[in-house]
């Protein structure tokens, strides 16, 4: 599997699929799921802007970096564009290795290095009509908006 942007919702069991491997002992998997709250506000929905060819790229290498350095068999992430609503799989990332151990940990990496690295931007939309470009890495506003096309 590879890194890759999805406009339609993240089929979470059909990913798991792909990573079958009569080698690995250990799958490991993260979803990131669009909650209802953050930072004491009632979100309605979220929506998500990348810079993709730059993005996919960032991605693949971070990738390529969990499998270098956890030696796992199997790694991939599907990230969503576009609004999503409330309980929408916005991220899913898959792990796939021989031991639980360093299944956990390529998970774990790719998830924060995704967030730290990859031009993702995210915009909550609020009960009342506001919105506001959220810090995807913290989930706090200030990461600012995507920039114009």
């Amino acid at each position: 599997m590879d890194f890759r942007f999805s406009t339609t919702a993240i089929e979470a069991a059909e990913l798991a699929r792909g990573f079958a491997d009569p080698a690995a002992g250990a799958f490991v998997t993260f979803e990131g799921w669009v909650r209802n709250a953050n930072q004491g506000r009632e979100v309605l929905a979220l929506e998500y802007e990348a810079f993709s060819e730059l993005a996919a790229k960032e991605g693949e290498r971070i990738l390529a970096e969990a499998r270098e350095k956890f030696e796992v068999l199997r790694v991939g992430c599907v990230h969503r564009t576009g609004r999503l609503a409330l309980g929408d799989v916005a991220v899913w990332v898959g792990v796939a290795a021989a031991h639980r151990g360093p299944a956990f940990e390529a998970c774990r990496y790719v998830i924060d290095q995704v967030k730290a690295r990859v031009p993702i931007w995210k915009k909550e939309h609020y009960v009342g009509g506001a919105s506001e470009w959220i810090n995807a890495a913290g989930d706090r506003p200030g990461r600012g908006a995507p920039p114009a096309p």
